[in-house]
């Protein structure tokens, strides 16, 4: 199963995720559910470090994203981080079976 966990702190921003697991549905390369969650990842990773320049970060493995954003940069970080968040939990309803979202407060 994939694991998508937001952090939120206690004024609500949300501050970083951790993305990991493997839905499997299909083998490895050939699962599009992974395939899925991994592209809205990478894009609201990019956009966050590349395109906002916010001070954040990122680090990637096999099966594994965790981003994090400091403290300053959080409001102009929010409508990535949220939509990113609407995105999975929408996403989960489908395929309530191979992925979980978690909210956690930090």
């Amino acid at each position: 199963m994939i694991k998508a966990e937001f952090f939120v702190d206690r004024s609500g921003y949300i501050c970083g995720f951790h993305i990991h697991g493997h839905s499997m549905m299909a083998e490895s390369g050939q699962d599009v559910l992974c395939a899925f969650v991994s592209s809205a990842a990478y894009m609201a990773a990019n956009t966050i470090t590349d395109v906002i320049g916010a001070d954040a970060q990122a680090q990637d493995g096999d099966g594994d994203m965790r981003l994090a954003v400091a403290g300053s940069d959080l409001v102009s970080c929010q409508v990535v981080l949220a939509g990113l968040k609407l995105h999975l939990c929408e996403t989960e309803k489908q395929y309530p079976n191979n992925l979980n979202v978690i909210i956690t407060e930090v």
